[in-house]
């Protein structure tokens, strides 16, 4: 817990959780809202309504990194205010467009969608130092997790219980209450020691980097594997004549996502986005397996549910550490994309497949798609392991020399006898002999002693 308490404790990040639940439930509630209106209101097919979210969905993927950049150049607030106002016209007018003209609404829609994901892990990064990121971004994930479980039961029991159209009408009033909810408490999207007078435009290739763009194809796989497994616990529960089961199925595998969020933010070394993902698409493959009675399901989807919240938060924590704070709002923007894009091709992945086989095969094929792109990315994952490793560094150890120092030559002095010469007689031709001298003591060599060196 001690981590949890850390993280917590850091000024702002509470208030911006609690924020972010309640902003994220009618963002979660429009997919599903849009579905019963095109369908009960419009009287149009799946596949129109089909058509409707998928244009809303291009538009915030594409919306996603230009509204990112906007708020790296100009500020949180005046981003909220373009795309609270664009929310508040869009809801306030489609249940009233005919068909032909809400198709390309929704897609104005999406690209100016509030962008409360990418916008709450941006503030994140910029509230939390890197050592208190992890468990941020658990709580971020778990809190994401709730939204989801909340935000579309309410859209199915309002549509179902008064209409579809006041549902519409409940949902844009929901998101225009976030913008401005957001608006107000105008959370930091630069750390405390990156002042907005240091903003520059990076060029991307500076920033958009070979691990940054495997990391993006680790998230889009991430919700592709989610979106089709959503899809397949239905398919394989009404085939075994159980579907009313699926709410808790879903709401178990909803609960172990938050349970595995939970470990994952308490761990104290960080764990790779490439082997959670891997892991997730390998225990994905067999939920199937479990599809002859609901609670095997149930069973079944445990060990992959403990994976997601860690797997988003893992992706969100490494983009935000892999890119500079000029550019983190259009990084975060992309990372936004990415799960959207992997959501939505997720679903009809799996529902395409479902109908040409059997059920069990949507978890089958959306986790094997999700282990490619995991070995796809390992071998450039790997080299980077490697450079970085033969790049780090050797310490030598210093060697400490101990020095000469020399015995000093002491020479003895010579000392001469001094020659005393006797008188010679006069009658004595022979001269006297000299004395003989006595010898200098020879000095001492020179002695030098230089120690061996010394490794510290």
């Amino acid at each position: 817990m001690s981590p949890y308490r850390q993280a917590l404790a850091l000024p702002g990040l509470r208030s911006l959780l609690l924020v972010s639940v309640l902003a994220r439930v009618p963002l979660t509630a429009t997919g599903v809202t849009i579905t019963f209106h095109v369908v009960l209101d419009l009287g149009r097919g799946y596949g129109a309504a089909g058509l409707v979210g998928a244009a809303m969905t291009v538009g915030a993927a594409l919306g996603g990194p230009l509204l990112g950049r906007l708020v790296d150049r100009r500020g949180l607030r005046p981003v909220l205010v373009l795309t609270t106002v664009a929310e508040a016209i869009f809801w306030s007018t489609a249940p009233t467009l005919p068909y032909p003209v809400l198709l390309p609404a929704a897609f104005v829609a999406g690209l100016l969608a509030l962008p409360i994901f990418s916008v709450i892990r941006q503030s994140i990064a910029a509230l939390a130092p890197p050592e208190h990121r992890r468990p941020a971004y658990a709580l971020d994930s778990m809190s994401m997790e709730l939204s989801f479980m909340v935000g579309p039961a309410l859209a199915v029991a309002m549509s179902t219980a008064v209409s579809a159209r006041v549902t519409l009408y409940a949902v844009g009033a929901g998101i225009v209450a976030a913008g401005v909810t957001l608006w107000l408490l105008d959370p930091p999207t630069r750390a405390a020691d990156e002042p907005a007078t240091q903003r520059r435009r990076v060029p991307g290739r500076e920033w958009l980097t070979g691990r940054l763009v495997a990391v993006l194809a680790v998230s889009l796989a991430t919700t592709l594997v989610l979106g089709g497994t959503d899809v397949a616990v239905v398919a394989v529960l009404r085939a075994g004549g159980e579907v009313g089961w699926t709410g808790v199925v879903l709401a178990a595998w909803a609960v172990a996502s938050l349970v595995g969020g939970f470990a994952y933010g308490a761990v104290s070394r960080p764990v790779s986005p490439l082997a959670l993902v891997a892991v997730l698409s390998l225990c994905t493959i067999p939920v199937g397996l479990g599809g002859a009675h609901w609670w095997l399901l149930c069973l079944a989807l445990v060990p992959a549910g403990m994976l997601c919240a860690p797997t988003l938060a893992a992706t969100a924590d490494t983009v935000s550490r892999l890119v500079p704070a000029d550019v983190r709002g259009e990084a975060m923007g992309l990372h936004g994309s990415a799960v959207t894009v992997g959501i939505a091709l997720g679903a009809p992945l799996a529902g395409a497949v479902i109908d040409a086989s059997a059920p069990p095969w949507g978890f089958v094929v959306t986790g094997a798609i999700g282990l490619l792109v995991a070995a796809a990315v390992l071998p450039a994952e790997l080299r980077r392991r490697t450079t970085r490793t033969m790049a780090t560094p050797t310490v030598a150890t210093p060697t400490v020399a101990t020095p000469t120092v020399a015995t000093p030559t002491v020479a003895t002095p010579t000392v001469a006898t001094p020659t005393v010469a006797a008188p010679a007689p006069a009658s004595d031709p022979i001269p006297p002999l000299p004395a003989e001298p006595v010898p200098a003591s020879p000095a001492p060599a020179a002695s030098a002693s230089a120690g061996p060196g010394v490794t510290g």
